[in-house]
């Protein structure tokens, strides 16, 4: 990828290569030399990578450069050795941006772009059929469309995020269309016009149709079809010369063929017919009349609806209908006022919204905003400590990316953790337990992230599933740890050998990666107003005088780590004790220790234990043990969310390592007994004995030292 500079007067200076099947006369190829030429002006680079064509010495002589390979035909052999040359260019050229302009061109052009990690960008020129082969046109990271019904149509059916498509309509350049009132070209012939190439969706033969009503009314007719038929469609343009000949036009109808200069022959036009059957995408032919001066009538297809307002600056028909195609031309001849009114009406509409001048300025907004906002992912799927624990990651990274939109990839009960946070843009919320459960969940996921179009994947959960994700993103740049579970997958990865140090320096030797290093380890939270009127409700209920202190215990961990729990008869006795000190006790936990902490309130004799299991959201817990004067907790979220409200607390830690799993606190105490099988990872275990030995007397003295 091209590093693009600053020129002169402090702007960027970007090398923008076009890539199109051909270069001969049409509106794809027209749209590409006007960009290419107000390119160069602008002090850019202009690359065109094509399979040759009329217009390559017009290309040439505004000062773009052409590359001719074949890039045009469908064959997949031709196509796999056409990406390792465009690669070539792409890298000699340096290359920053490539603008695919069809679908062939834009195979090609995507994977040259993933072997050089170069912005992908596409324009949409038609309405595609819904095949396999059309997808990549909404592959680009910006997805150009010409008109609302082709933008409709990529959103719909090919499930294009609205975020990343651009409406950039075809510009005509008024440097090379000059307008003439149709006052000032009426003569004695009336000279209409079909303009492109030959084909059954163009409705050629719907049109002669028209002109033989038309020829019945207007004397001196004269009818110019210009453009031609493709090999495939020749036996078309023999049927349509056969019919003009069969209504008696064969005198007054010229087959001009395919022609270089439209404005010349506008010039000579009082009116210019689109006869389109299908939707079209834009119908630059329509602009460049009205630049021109030359009433338009056109059917009511596709694109064309953004350009005519019927009866305002043109006349609207049905498709495949020749009699009100003809009376619609025969009310125009008939009424010069009405010729000159949709004219100058046109020409208002083309200066204002059509002129290629805001076109080029569109294109770069879009090329600029696809290199200057860079979209960047961060993975960590679970649990709700380790979230919590990544806070300095995400803060780092923040810092580090400022221009980036920062994306977050949770899990569902991890999600209200950073609603809040300034430091992401976007919230993407998994259900691995529910809806995104198994493969149908994973490929769902993956969805959504490649539609995100990420330049950059964070996988701070480092685990086979996240490493798998970050893959199946198809972003060009995916870091973690290359750990061997699937890490392969990842393209940047450091080896994780060095797994006895603390859980956030953890996630920053993997970061140094990105040139991130740990200035500030504290963890923070963000709950709101509500959340703390919701403890003040709850305390005031619970009889708390304003001098009482309050002492926080968690009942255990997860329902895997039973072997993280404290003995009951140990909670029991620490709570006794402190109720003696005019201490007041409140438990924390989840719903499911609802039934062991109601046996712990039961058990207390010297204190009313405040019962809170179950009646907090996790924001809402954190504005509770905001309240606490210290905390008391195994290895487990509330310890993280604890140290994140700057609390003291008392830690304990039986089959894990605190050098592994402390969090990063300032006021702490550790205790744990040092056992040959300490830390034993083991979820379940018949004694306990690692916690079982933790007595009240130790863990008063720990709250004893914080409360002094």
């Amino acid at each position: 990828m091209g590093q693009y500079a600053l020129t002169v007067q402090g702007e960027i200076k970007l090398n923008i290569l076009q890539i199109l099947p051909e270069l001969n006369v049409g509106g794809v190829e027209t749209g590409t030399l006007d960009l290419a030429k107000y390119l160069v002006r602008l002090n850019h680079k202009a690359v065109v990578v094509s399979a040759g064509g009329k217009l390559v010495k017009d290309l040439e002589e505004v000062g773009a450069k052409h590359y001719q390979l074949a890039v045009h035909k469908k064959s997949l052999f031709t196509m796999i050795k056409m990406v390792s040359l465009l690669v070539e260019i792409i890298k000699k050229e340096e290359i920053d941006i490539v603008h695919a302009r069809s679908r062939v061109p834009a195979w090609i052009a995507y994977f040259a772009c993933r072997r050089t990690k170069t912005v992908f960008i596409t324009t949409c020129h038609g309405y595609y059929k819904k095949h396999p082969f059309s997808y990549v046109m909404g592959w680009g990271k910006k997805v150009i469309v010409l008109s609302n019904i082709i933008a409709r149509h990529m959103i719909e059916d090919f499930a294009v995020p609205h975020d990343r498509i651009s409406l950039i309509p075809r510009s005509v350049d008024l440097e090379k269309f000059k307008y003439l009132s149709p006052n000032k070209k009426r003569g004695k012939e009336f000279n209409i016009a079909i303009i492109g190439r030959i084909t059954p969706i163009k409705g050629h033969l719907y049109f002669i149709k028209a002109m033989a009503k038309v020829a019945r009314v207007v004397p001196s007719l004269k009818i110019w079809v210009v453009g031609d038929a493709s090999p495939t469609h020749q036996a078309y343009k023999e049927q349509v010369q056969v019919l003009t000949r069969r209504l008696g036009l064969g005198h007054c109808t010229e087959f001009l063929g395919t022609q270089k200069n439209i404005p010349e022959i506008l010039s000579h036009l009082d009116l210019l017919v689109l006869a389109t059957t299908t939707h079209e995408a834009f119908g630059r032919v329509v602009i460049e009349a009205q630049a021109s001066g030359v009433p338009v009538v056109a059917t009511e297809v596709g694109g064309v609806v953004d350009i005519i307002e019927n009866n305002k600056n043109g006349l609207l028909v049905p498709p495949g209908d020749p009699a009100s195609m003809a009376e619609a031309i025969i009310k125009i001849f008939k009424d010069p006022q009405l010729a000159f009114n949709l004219a100058e009406a046109a020409i208002l509409k083309v200066r204002e919204k059509y002129n290629v001048g805001l076109m080029v300025e569109n294109t770069l907004k879009v090329y600029l905003d696809a290199i200057e906002n860079p979209r960047l992912l961060i993975i960590k799927l679970s649990s709700l400590g380790d979230v919590i624990l990544s806070i300095p990651g995400i803060r780092a990274i923040r810092e580090k990316f400022v221009h980036h939109k920062i994306s977050f990839l949770v899990g569902e009960e991890s999600k209200d953790l950073l609603l809040k946070s300034p430091y992401i843009d976007e919230l993407l919320v998994v259900d691995l337990k529910g809806k995104d459960k198994g493969i149908a969940g994973l490929l769902s996921i993956a969805r959504i992230l490649r539609k995100k179009n990420f330049d950059l994947v964070i996988d701070l959960q480092n685990n086979r599933l996240s490493h798998l994700l970050s893959f199946l993103s198809l972003s060009l740049n995916r870091y973690g740890y290359d750990n061997r579970k699937l890490s392969f997958l990842l393209n940047y990865r450091i080896k994780d050998d060095k797994p006895r140090i603390g859980p956030v320096e953890h996630q920053f030797r993997m970061l140094k990666l990105l040139g991130i290093d740990l200035r500030d380890s504290h963890l923070e939270l963000w709950p709101t107003e509500d959340d703390q009127e919701y403890i003040e409700n709850l305390l005031n209920t619970q009889w708390l005088s304003d001098d009482q202190k309050i002492v926080g215990i968690n009942m255990g961990a997860s329902k895997r780590w039973a072997t993280k729990c404290w003995p009951r008869q140990h909670m029991v006795r620490f709570c006794d004790e402190l109720g003696l000190r005019n201490i007041r006790v409140v438990v924390t936990g989840i719903e499911d220790d609802l039934p062991e902490a109601n046996m712990l309130v039961n058990a207390v004799k010297n204190v009313k234990v405040i019962n809170a299991c179950g009646k907090t959201t996790v924001n809402q817990l954190a504005c509770l043990i905001k309240r606490c004067a210290v905390y008391v907790s195994a290895d487990s979220s509330p310890l993280h969310i604890a140290v994140a409200m700057r609390i003291p607390i008392v830690a304990f830690f039986g089959p894990t390592d605190p050098l592994r799993h402390m969090p990063p606190a300032k006021d702490y105490l550790i205790i744990r007994k040092e056992l040959p099988c300490s830390p034993c990872y083991k979820a379940r275990c018949k004694d306990k004995k690692c916690m079982n030995m933790i007595t009240a007397e130790e863990v008063l003295e720990g709250v004893d030292k914080f409360l002094k």
